[in-house]
């Protein structure tokens, strides 16, 4: 049997502080398929296998409707794997690990900001002593978000008016 290949991090010390810029091309915001396909094979892999807070704050948000602000775990966006993310919102739920590189979160906060995501980070030692206290602060910034994107919204109306509707496409039943 051949040894399995892994994706490899550059260590942090190596790289710079800047914040890589992210553009939005294509599938895999400009990441080549084979490593786009690994980070999906890998986030796969997370969502079968997660940590006791993962499962924990993924039960909470099962109880919750969020409607079209639903939380998905493990999440691939650009190059990074988000705990959880809302897409809508564009808000990501990152569990701080006690194991896990500073360095490279930091790092990768800094490269989803620059793409409109904001992420707001909770220790997984808080999710697992009280869920509902860690749920909180995640209603906070979800409540922030919401009231950014509705004033982003209404800027944008009464700088360019309202947004058309789409005519409805016919359907069946209408055709005659």
């Amino acid at each position: 049997m051949t040894e399995r290949k892994t994706l490899q991090l550059r260590d942090p010390s190596e790289v710079s502080d800047e914040a890589p810029a992210i553009k939005k091309k294509g599938r895999g915001w400009e990441i080549s398929e084979k490593r786009l396909d690994a980070l999906h094979d890998r986030a796969r892999e997370m969502r079968r296998h997660s940590s006791p807070a993962h499962k924990a704050l993924a039960a909470r948000f099962a109880k919750e409707d969020f409607g079209k602000y639903k939380f998905s775990r493990h999440t691939v966006v650009g190059s990074a794997i988000l705990d959880f993310v809302s897409h809508p919102l564009g808000l990501a739920i990152a569990i701080d690990e006690e194991d896990q590189n500073d360095a490279l979160a930091k790092r990768r906060d800094k490269s989803l900001a620059s793409v409109g995501i904001e992420v707001l980070r909770i220790p997984a030692a808080t999710i697992l002593e009280d869920v509902e206290a860690a749920m909180q602060p995640i209603f906070g910034a979800m409540n922030a978000r919401y009231r950014d994107k509705e004033t982003a919204r209404r800027a944008h109306q009464s700088k360019y008016g309202p947004t058309p509707r789409r005519p409805r496409a016919p359907r069946r039943d209408d055709r005659k």
